[in-house]
């Protein structure tokens, strides 16, 4: 079996599928969406490709190492989510040509069913409060996830503060007790003000909290760890098992949050996660991407002891034939061949666009740069 070609595909409202096509074998489908710079990495892609055609496609850790090792020039995010979408499209041929589900060849499922939790981004406090009543009313969902502030000073005032707490009290009213609320800071917060705000929040038991502050402060996040109770949660950000290691060795985070569209995909996260195993900390995939993504996530859930809970902003009603159906917060471990799911045709067609899309940006109240 052969790779014969590779095509991309930009999704709206902002993905990048990828598909390997072979000689003798199934097309596999792959994600690599990098928000704001999936065109990039759709280059980078082709790039890989001059190489790439003509392998073998089930030899996967082979064609991972010569992919990110074979230039002289490795890492970051544009070339690990290239590598992302191509390695879980490997995984998914793989998996088609033999009739099993990716877990099964990770080393098997560990667990019947896979908890989600959802994202979500409101506008006022209300709006928040509204959000989370359908999640648990409606969809039947028992962990969420929002996002703590918006635009913050370097140093922000008692009433900025004040409301963040707020925020937090008002969706843990309404959510109730059982149900499990993290907090995402979005890097938006400077150290001294994270450190703050981390102890304001702790009375209302927030499930985690996620990217208190930017990557790049590791001793950052250990010492705002080491300052409360609530469990932290970072990694989104960061693309190889080698980024995560510093983390880990400083006890810095409790939950480990690659995304597996920029980490390397199936095969560097399943590294990564086996490695925070070691230290006792928790796996969440990030995940704020399209079904295919998911579809990725749900084999890694499914093999890995240390899997705490995962990350969906679709179920992919919009491009899968069969979309996935949550019950009670859970899906049941995925047991279709490869990664599981089929794309339908003109759902794809309908849904292509050009992969221009930006991020968001944030000013702040004196006209500089603030953090999205």
């Amino acid at each position: 079996m052969k790779i014969t070609h590779i095509e991309t595909f930009h999704v709206r409202p902002r993905w990048l599928l990828v598909r390997l096509h072979t000689d003798t074998g199934p097309s596999g489908w792959g994600e690599a969406t990098l928000e704001g710079r999936s065109r990039a990495v759709e280059t980078m892609i082709h790039e890989m490709s001059r190489w790439l055609i003509g392998q073998d496609p089930r030899r996967i850790e082979h064609i991972w190492q010569n992919l990110y090792r074979g230039g002289f020039y490795r890492g970051g995010p544009v070339h690990c989510s290239a590598l992302a979408g191509i390695d879980m499209a490997l995984w998914d041929i793989l998996g088609l040509s033999l009739g099993a589900p990716v877990h099964q060849l990770l080393g098997g499922r560990v667990r019947d069913r896979i908890r989600l939790y959802a994202w979500t981004d409101a506008g006022t406090a209300d709006d928040y409060v509204n959000s989370v009543r359908d999640l648990r009313d409606r969809r039947g969902l028992t962990a969420f996830k929002y996002n703590a502030t918006g635009p913050m000073r370097v140093i922000s005032s008692q009433p900025v503060m004040e409301a963040a707490v707020t925020r937090l009290a008002r969706l843990r009213e309404t959510a109730g007790p059982a149900v499990d609320i993290a907090a995402d800071f979005h890097g938006r917060l400077t150290f001294a003000d994270a450190k703050r705000l981390v102890r304001y929040l702790e009375p209302h038991h927030p499930l985690f909290i996620e990217e208190p502050v930017l990557p790049g402060d590791p001793e950052g996040l250990r010492l705002i760890a080491e300052s409360t109770s609530v469990p932290i949660a970072a990694g989104e950000r960061l693309f190889s098992r080698w980024e995560f290691q510093e983390l880990f060795d400083r006890r810095a985070i409790s939950v480990a949050q690659p995304d597996l569209a920029h980490a390397g995909g199936i095969s560097e996260t399943r590294r990564i996660a086996a490695l925070a195993e070691s230290r006792d900390i928790l796996l969440a995939p990030h995940c704020p991407l399209g079904p295919v993504a998911l579809a990725a996530c749900l084999q890694v859930d499914a093999a890995c002891p240390n899997f705490l809970i995962q990350e969906h902003v679709t179920l992919g009603e919009s491009l899968l034939k069969e979309p996935f159906v949550p019950d009670e917060g859970y899906l049941r471990v995925p047991e279709k061949p490869g990664l599981g799911i089929e794309l339908e045709k003109a759902k794809l067609a309908a849904e292509q666009f050009d992969g221009l899309w930006d991020n968001p940006r944030f000013t702040a109240e004196d006209g500089g740069f603030a953090e999205w």
